[in-house]
């Protein structure tokens, strides 16, 4: 290490620790520790340009480690990203756009919300499965216009979690050679010594993965990191996982204990912590001018790779003009004109359908036309009908191929989702039963918090799944996706809506879940019924009366047909009915208030139909309004009985709106 390289290795500690104990709130010990390989990994080998942060063949550096988001923030900083040093100053801050984890879309460079550990990782699973798929489509021979590598910076605690096992577990069996993971490994969490929860052979589990590991006994010899770096990077067949050996609050009183993890050093802990490492006392925040000129070096260099590839891409695309649509779509991230074209428009004579197959018939309607679609299940494709035919299945032979078979492992195809998402480039979506959609719920989440592109496919959305019986029928799920920010949950009720369902989804710039039966479902007849601009409208009178209604029956899903029948029984008996379809609440809610009122007449009395819990519908039946839901877990019998016996028949419907009625 010469002078240059030690006095920026400090800067960046010191800066870090400076911004934790003005905000007395962060975590000081993994900055502390981990900056030498930080910066071994930024000065030497990743690829990037401050000034435009989302030039499309950067290298991707995720900080699985989101705890130590003052390290990424002072790197940000030092390297020449918008984010000037008075954000640094306000750590934590209201308003700041150094919040306390790494938050995707807050802050320049930052290339995912993480914190929640393991989910970083996993995101850089599809990340690289991304760039894999990309540089197999678009690249030619001695044009490699995708060429980029994915950087993890993981720790302990990243690898206790489940799901950094499912995602490492995957990315060995598809070989995602330029996914290289640095592991901070410091032997310490929260409670003390990993040793009293984790004594695993971190080294011989991931060989058994398919990795490359390499291990570097000193995490402050950069020369040797460097070396490790770049022998990971000639590794053409397998991912790497470079195991750094570090000492947590390098240099502090705290070091190599818990205690340095999470809580600020004290005002006295932290003189003495730049005294043991040769740092001026004051001024805090320091950044000496040497510091400061060998930083801004890679403003320039950032430049003039961007530079490089621009014209790189111009030259490609003259020489390949058919693909060039395609190229500059997929970059772009737009949609090719007409590609809806070809979505089918289903007839009520050919009978009904369950919603997962019309998804499934849109899905193959529409992958000829998207060529950047893919996606795939956990181990659930043909149920969830999410194979789209003729496409092949990715893997490390066929990387070009759009099929992705993630296993039986929920939650890390929700956080690989997520990072082929942020990556760019690429439509991606997963796919399982809606009961599972416990198990991919943190991957939902921040899908939501980030505000991306990912589409999931839930089916069997109900106890009309049947013999499976109440573990696989789910009851309180719709309602707590629906919980979500920022999640549009769409629960069609046949075959047609499922169809617009799906341009909903592929035209959104945020995270889509679609709620699909096993059951068949009656068509509902689109020359009769505006469905297309109801289900954009979220909500939608599908049938009505002559004249004013004296009750409104509200259904989602399969339960609107419910709601039809009921109706049809109800108008026998004199009664005014309007049925209403409400596929997705989230965006019946962006309608003004004058088209709400005038499908949810606000004087009268309604009735919600869902088979599942009552929680939130109370806000659209009003005080008086009647829910008829399942506040209870199904039960093991055929689908059709087990909605008559927890009372979802049309009689059943009648007798609950009768009853609504005679208040």
């Amino acid at each position: 290490m010469n002078k240059i390289d030690d006095l920026c290795i400090k800067t960046i500690r010191f800066l870090s620790v400076d911004a934790v104990t003005k905000a007395n709130s962060g975590h000081p010990g993994m900055p502390l520790g981990a900056a030498p390989m930080a910066y071994a990994l930024w000065s030497r080998h990743l690829r990037f340009n401050p000034k435009n942060p989302n030039w499309f063949n950067r290298d991707r550096f995720v900080l699985s480690a989101g705890h130590s988001s003052a390290l990424l923030y002072s790197l940000l900083h030092l390297f020449g990203y918008d984010l000037p040093l008075e954000e640094i100053k306000q750590f934590r801050q209201w308003g700041s756009k150094t919040p306390g984890h790494p938050e995707y879309g807050d802050t320049p460079g930052v290339e995912a919300t993480t914190g929640p550990l393991g989910q970083g990782i996993s995101m850089a699973v599809g990340m690289a499965i991304a760039e894999k798929f990309l540089a197999k489509t678009f690249n030619k021979e001695n044009s490699d216009i995708i060429n980029h590598y994915t950087y993890v910076m993981a720790s302990d605690g990243d690898l206790m979690e489940g799901i950094s096992a499912e995602a490492c577990s995957l990315a060995g069996t598809l070989k995602l050679n330029k996914l290289i993971v640095l592991y901070d490994k410091n032997n310490i969490s929260i409670e003390g010594d990993t040793d009293i929860a984790f004594t695993e052979n971190v080294e011989q589990r991931y060989k058994a993965y398919g990795w490359n590991v390499i291990n570097v006994k000193d995490g402050e010899d950069i020369d040797k990191i460097d070396k490790a770096i770049d022998e990971a990077k000639s590794e053409k067949d397998n991912p790497s996982i470079i195991i750094i050996r570090t000492h947590i609050g390098y240099g502090s009183p705290k070091q190599d204990t818990g205690a340095v993890h999470g809580s600020p050093l004290s005002e006295e802990e932290v003189r003495e912590t730049k005294r043991n490492l040769g740092w001026p006392e004051e001024p805090h925040f320091l950044i000496p001018e040497e510091a400061k000129n060998h930083f801004a070096k890679y403003r320039d260099k950032g430049e003039k790779l961007e530079k490089e590839w621009n014209d790189l891409i111009e030259k490609h695309k003259k020489e390949y003009s058919e693909e060039a649509v395609n190229l500059d779509n997929s970059l772009l991230g737009e949609l090719p004109l007409s590609w809806d074209s070809d979505i089918p428009e289903f007839q009520k004579e050919a009978g009904a359908v369950a919603t997962r197959k019309a998804s499934g018939k849109v899905l193959n309607a529409i992958a000829p036309k998207l060529p950047n679609l893919i996606g795939g299940s956990a181990d659930l494709a043909p149920s969830n009908n999410t194979i789209m035919e003729g496409f092949g299945d990715f893997s490390s032979e066929s990387p070009a191929s759009r099929n992705l078979h993630f296993g039986v492992r929920e939650h890390a195809m929700g956080a690989i989702v997520n990072g082929m998402a942020l990556h760019g480039g690429v439509i991606p979506y997963g796919a399982t039963f809606l009961i599972f959609s416990d198990y991919i719920k943190p991957a939902l989440r921040l899908s939501a918090l980030m505000k991306c592109k990912s589409k999931f496919v839930f089916t069997h959305d109900s106890i009309g799944l049947g013999e499976d019986g109440p573990t696989h029928q789910p009851v309180e799920h719709l309602m707590s996706l629906r919980a979500i920010p920022h999640m549009t949950v769409i629960r069609p009720a046949d075959a047609n809506e499922t169809a617009e369902a799906w341009k909903i989804a592929i035209e959104s710039r945020g995270p889509v879940s679609l709620i699909l039966t096993r059951q068949s479902l009656p068509i509902l007849d689109l020359n009769k019924n505006n469905i297309k601009e109801g289900v954009r409208k979220g909500a939608y009178i599908l049938e009505d009366s002559d004249e004013k209604p004296e009750i409104i029956l509200i259904g989602t899903g399969s339960e609107v047909h419910l709601a039809l029948e009921a109706a049809q029984m109800l108008r026998k008996e004199g009664k005014k009915v309007r049925v209403v379809s409400m596929p997705s609440f989230e965006l019946f809610e962006k309608q003004d208030s004058a088209y709400k009122n005038e499908v949810l007449i606000p004087e009268i009395p309604k009735m919600a139909i869902e088979a599942g819990v009552t929680l939130g519908w109370r806000k659209y039946v009003g005080d008086n309004g009647n829910i008829l839901g399942l506040d209870r877990f199904g039960t093991s019998a055929p689908g059709k009985t087990a909605f008559k016996e927890l009372g979802f028949s049309a009689e059943n419907v009648t007798k609950k709106a009768k009853e609504l009625l005679s208040k």
